[in-house]
């Protein structure tokens, strides 16, 4: 038997931008009318800092004096750090950790790089309630989170990741790039965070104007606003928005939404922040539900930093913004209990026993369950001990838990978890009747789980635009599972869709039935006004035949091929971008750029099995064997039930003619891919050919 006989392997795509871990703005609008706006400098606006804005915002600065944004991080000082460093002593799965103060400064003696015991100096506190972290300096301009953190409410120390063991070569390791400030965490915690992160030498090079959230990361660069208020009163010129690069007083509800979301939404980061941005989707990507993240049927499963929930909510649609509940300067509620709520609800019609069913005053003690929030934004701890509430903001529905296997605030993980769920859907039963609302989540349920009747119900839900953008996106992620003219159909409807969101994750997730058909619906992608969505147009055409586009085609091809280089090149110090330049490399037929990018990804996370199988795949087509049965073996030993790189180390072991090796793992492969057609045929063609030499490998 020839390895022309078997289905050849294929390289294992990822979501062209998409990643892990995503400062700020977006949408923003300009002043208009017929005034004749005129800048104060030809240099453009450059960052002056807290102090310059403090004498005429002093009601707003001292708001966010003390708030969560002014203590995102902070220099390791004695008034700053609040965890015990007077020989504190603190032991997890089987290594103790001691924290100790030197000279004035701050020390943890624990396990380091290699395993080893050693100390270490704190230099930066990150965060401050309900937990604080602290930052280890390493070479390279790195930044370390210590995975030990400080419980700010009990006073004592704890374990990030109390149920994992987590050996120091794991990428989870707070030595490693998973824990890397500079990577992971920089962007939101600081104002003006350039990365500079070079890839030739492993480097960071990290800069920021401030160290924490203040004014500017919000507002943007100040000093053309501060230029202008310096003129007397009646002699400032007119210039648009005062000279502020973010204006935030007039903004809609979606631009104000949209200024939060790049710090507390799920999101990959596609630069360096500039405030000049215009749309979200110009800076970052945000994710769709996705499974892993959200639950099917939306409720946050994951850390998504609340963007992805709100977005689902009735509060969005109807233009309830971040601030109606958040002071925009401390970040406190604006009213406490249920008054929050009531600002907009009637209190005769939704604070009584009759819409709640709960009471205020339970065993002569106030009671949490007529409070809105237990019910509509329940919550669910995250880093151990913070509680994050589910911003969708939605109505309880335990008949959707018995559908979905989802939690819901009454029983399933809520206020009576010891109750069974069933004794959830009698009672709401009882006060609202048998009719209930249809919901998105059994659509998408079906979708993860690839069900054929999914189809239809995927198709319609992403054409409702009474449904949230992020909804029918997620259900566009998903008819990429069903190629066929149904799916083309509605891909090429969401291109034109005015959601950014929606064309990028229909140019994204679109299978074409040939070249020419891709050419015709995705070219014209190539001049969107959003730079993500021309950049996955670029990469899902990249290797398109020459003929197919016009001149001017090529050229913006070659425009958005560059954007996307240069976001993934700015994200090297993640597997994933490694790992996507390799696949665009290999695309491009530059075998030799795409084994760089993707041994460059497996250096950075050797658990990072796509760019493994790519990279075995490309070692194969070179006839390097070895290490190619090395690789994929390696990830079938890291995750079992990856099924795919199982088929792929069946088809290559009966290229190097080691049948009966082949055999079963396209046996294992077969087990966990029933349906897939290429598993089944090379199985049966290896074990006919088994059979005629009597089940020998010669």
């Amino acid at each position: 038997m020839t390895a022309d006989h078997l289905a050849r392997w294929r390289l294992l795509g990822v979501a062209s931008t998409a990643v892990i871990v995503l400062s700020v703005p977006a949408w923003v609008i300009r002043n208009g009318g017929a005034q004749t706006a005129r800048p104060l400098s030809e240099a453009g606006a450059t960052f002056v800092g807290r102090d310059a804005c403090r004498p005429c915002h002093e009601a707003a600065f001292s708001s966010w004096e003390g708030s969560d944004h002014d203590l995102a991080m902070d220099i390791a000082t004695e008034e700053t750090v609040r965890g015990d460093f007077d020989d504190a002593i603190f032991t997890s799965k089987g290594i103790t950790s001691k924290f100790f103060t030197r000279d004035g400064r701050f020390f943890v003696n624990t396990e380091g790089p290699g395993g080893e015991m050693a100390d270490f100096e704190i230099t930066y506190t990150f965060g401050h309630e309900p937990l604080q972290q602290y930052l280890v300096p390493f070479p390279g301009g790195r930044l370390q989170c210590l995975s030990i953190a400080w419980d700010a409410d009990l006073g004592e120390w704890f374990d990030l990741y109390p149920d994992q063991v987590i050996p120091p070569d794991d990428w989870l390791h707070w030595t490693k790039a998973a824990q890397n400030w500079n990577g992971m965490c920089a962007e939101c915690h600081s104002t003006n965070l350039l990365k500079n992160f070079d890839a030739a030498s492993n480097t960071y090079d990290t800069t920021w104007s401030e160290i924490d959230v203040s004014c500017e990361a919000c507002h943007g660069p100040g000093s053309e606003h501060v230029d202008w208020a310096d003129i007397q009163p009646m002699a400032r010129p007119e210039i648009d928005d005062y000279g502020l690069v973010v204006p935030t007083s007039g903004i809609s509800s979606r631009e104000q939404v949209e200024l939060c979301a790049p710090c507390h939404s799920r999101r990959s980061e596609l630069g360096d922040w500039d405030h000049s941005t215009t749309a979200l989707l110009d800076s970052h990507l945000p994710s769709v539900l996705e499974e892993g993240l959200y639950y099917a049927d939306g409720q946050i499963l994951d850390e998504v930093y609340v963007w992805g929930s709100f977005t689902q909510s009735k509060m969005y649609a109807n233009d309830v913004r971040c601030t109606d509940c958040h002071d925009a300067h401390s970040m406190k509620l604006r009213f406490e209990g249920n008054d929050l709520c009531l600002q907009c609800h009637r209190a005769d019609a939704y604070d009584t026993s009759e819409h709640q069913f709960h009471k205020k005053i339970h065993e002569g003690k106030p009671s949490d369950g007529a409070l809105c929030i237990k019910c509509h934004m329940p919550e669910q701890p995250y880093m151990v001990i913070d509680e994050r509430a589910d911003h969708s903001l939605r109505v309880p529905r335990p008949d959707l838990s018995q559908v979905l296997g989802t939690p819901n605030a009454c029983s399933q993980g809520g206020c009576h978890d010891d109750r069974a769920l069933s004794w959830s859907v009698d009672a709401f039963t009882k006060w609202y009747g048998q009719a209930k609302k249809p919901h998105y989540g059994p659509t998408l349920l079906a979708g993860r789980e690839g069900r054929p009747e999914a189809l239809d119900d995927l198709v319609r839900l992403a054409g409702d635009e009474l449904y949230p953008a992020i909804v029918r996106a997620t259900a566009l992620s998903l008819l990429g599972r069903y190629p066929g003219e149904e799916s083309t159909r509605a891909f090429a409807v969401a291109l034109a869709d005015p959601e950014p969101l929606m064309r990028h994750t229909a140019v994204n997730s679109f299978v074409a039935a040939s070249p020419d058909e891709l050419v015709e619906l995705v070219a014209p992608l190539l001049f969107d006004p959003v730079r993500a969505v021309r950049m996955q147009a670029a990469v899902q055409l990249a290797d398109a035949p020459d003929r197919l586009l016009k001149p001017y085609q090529q050229e913006a091809l070659g425009g958005a091929l560059s954007e996307y280089r240069k976001a993934m090149e700015y994200s090297l110090d993640f597997a994933f971008a490694g790992h996507n330049l390799g696949n665009l490399a290999a695309r491009l037929g530059d075998a030799a750029e795409a084994e760089r990018y993707y041994r460059t990804a497996v250096s950075i996370d050797e658990l990072f099995y796509p760019a493994k199988a790519n990279l075995a795949v490309l070692l194969n087509a070179r006839g390097e064997n070895e290490e190619a049965e090395a690789l994929l073996r390696s990830i079938l030993e890291a995750y079992p039930d990856q099924h795919e790189v199982a088929y792929s180390l069946g088809l290559l072991l009966a290229e190097m003619g080691r049948y009966v090796e082949a055999e079963a793992w396209l046996s294992r492969a077969a087990s966990g891919m029933p349906d897939h057609p290429g598993v089944e045929r090379n199985l049966g063609a290896i074990r006919e050919y088994l059979a005629q030499r009597g089940g020998s490998s010669d």
